[in-house]
């Protein structure tokens, strides 16, 4: 069977830089940004990007596309069948892990975004918006209702195939994304006070960087960009011989970076705007799903036409951002089963979905019925959270520096790189340079934060 690939290189880029385009851009990003030196951080976490995010996203670009498989493949084809090939199967294994409770928040994002449009959050109670949330997520059926839509749009997706599923959605979504997000953030710096929201956000506080600060900021380009999941090796399968690896990796790096930044720009005005301490917000689903509804009823108007409006594009950002990437994640199992094991898409996309809608639920049941269910002290939803983000994730992406820097052939490397001479790649050198010494060093120091040990460390 002849394999698909995109069919343009703007389809090309957008669905790259769909899979990098989440969650984490709207709820970690911002606030990250705002408590650790709002430019100060910016600028550490540019210099991360290009130390650090770039030539393992280009590394990963240059696999998928010299192979046209899919990771698992794509690592054992270029490792000759040397035990490196785990490392593309560890990838495989993380972007599914990683879906298996990403598709839980995602469900999330559509339930509130129709409690936006439906005016839910009129005359609601600050102090109610937490007892909203908490009460919906415990509930055994509403968010598992939820769930089986958002998967179902995933996969429909998924079973159309490359260019009539993946790459029409995303160039469909990622414009509208974007298009959403400027204006929400037009509208929220028009607010009064909106000033001291773009204050905190970008005047660099030199004084609050330390260690720990440079640490979030590696830790933040490393998980922002989707790297050591899978999805950028895959989708770069899907590349013609002719894109130009590094300015596709550039294209996608700005375009999450500027989408993350204006995330800032519709939280914080608007937070000021209603004198609420920015440090008080929370971060991830507290931020989210708690405190924002309140900030956006009280700085446009509780129960407002404009307040609907935004609150309701603002959910259904979150929800495309969402979509984005699950879909990019499903697509790296379901590549890795429908060429592994010679299944057709569509009977290998809902072998995938099945899986992600068993565990998936499991996930949401763990903040209701099955919150008793623990391990340390996490519940299953946690579990999952954790054992991605702290262990998988670092180690994966350790492991594709070493092996690209160290193990891949260099005269390879160089020819994909230039698509056969065709392009000039001065920066060749500083690439393997950063590949072999600084991503591995950086990375290991994210992993060893991540575990705890510098504040185990610490407390000795």
């Amino acid at each position: 069977m002849e394999r698909e690939n995109f069919g343009s290189k703007v389809g090309a880029i957008l669905a790259a830089a769909g899979s990098a385009v989440g969650l984490g851009n709207v709820w970690r990003f911002p606030i990250e940004t705002g408590q650790n030196g709002g430019a100060a951080f910016i600028i550490i976490y540019v210099l991360c990007i290009l130390a650090l995010g770039l030539p393992i996203m280009i590394s990963e670009f240059l696999i998928g596309r010299y192979t046209h498989a899919n990771t698992a493949g794509a690592f054992r084809i270029v490792s000759n069948g040397s035990p490196w090939k785990w490392v593309g199967r560890m990838g495989v294994f993380t972007g599914w892990f990683i879906l298996c409770y990403y598709v839980v928040v995602g469900a999330w994002t559509m339930h509130y975004t129709f409690l936006s449009v439906t005016n839910a959050f009129y005359e609601v109670p600050a102090r109610e918006y937490e007892t909203i949330f908490n009460g919906f997520v415990s509930n055994p059926w509403m968010p598992t209702l939820w769930l089986l839509v958002f998967i179902g749009v995933i996969h429909y997706v998924i079973t159309r195939g490359v260019q009539s599923g993946i790459e029409k959605s995303a160039k469909l979504m990622m414009p509208t994304l974007f298009v959403i997000t400027v204006f929400l953030a037009i509208c929220s710096v028009s607010l009064p006070g909106a000033s001291q929201g773009i204050e905190f956000l970008l005047r660099p506080d030199w004084s609050k960087v330390n260690s720990t600060v440079v640490l979030e900021a590696m830790g933040q380009a490393f998980y922002s960009l989707s790297l050591a999941m899978g999805c950028l090796c895959t989708y770069a399968s899907y590349f013609d011989k002719k894109t130009p690896l590094a300015k596709s990796a550039v294209n996608v790096a700005v375009i999450d970076t500027l989408i993350a930044i204006m995330a800032g720009f519709i939280i914080f005005p608007s937070v000021f705007n209603i004198g609420m301490d920015p440090n008080e917000v929370g971060v991830g689903a507290s931020l989210t799903f708690v405190s924002l509804p309140n900030v956006f009823q009280q700085a446009l108007g509780d129960g407002s036409v404009l307040a609907v409006v935004f609150s309701t594009l603002f959910y259904f950002l979150l929800f495309v951002a969402a979509l984005t990437s699950a879909i990019s994640l499903h697509e790296v199992a379901t590549a890795y089963v429908t060429e592994e094991f010679g299944m057709s898409r569509k009977r290998g996309a809902t072998l995938v979905t099945v899986s992600i809608l068993v565990l998936g639920t499991l996930c949401s049941l763990s903040f209701g019925p099955l919150s008793d269910v623990k391990l340390f002290d996490r519940n299953i939803f946690s579990i999952f959270d954790d054992l991605s983000g702290r262990i998988l994730l670092p180690i994966g992406g350790m492991l594709i520096s070493i092996f690209a820097g160290w193990v891949l052939d260099r005269k390879l490397y160089h020819d994909e790189l230039s698509n056969g001479g065709d392009l000039k790649a001065p920066y060749f050198k500083l690439l393997v340079f950063s590949l072999r010494y600084i991503a591995p060093l950086a990375i290991g120091l994210v992993l060893l934060d991540q575990m705890g040990v510098f504040q185990f460390l610490a407390l000795k």
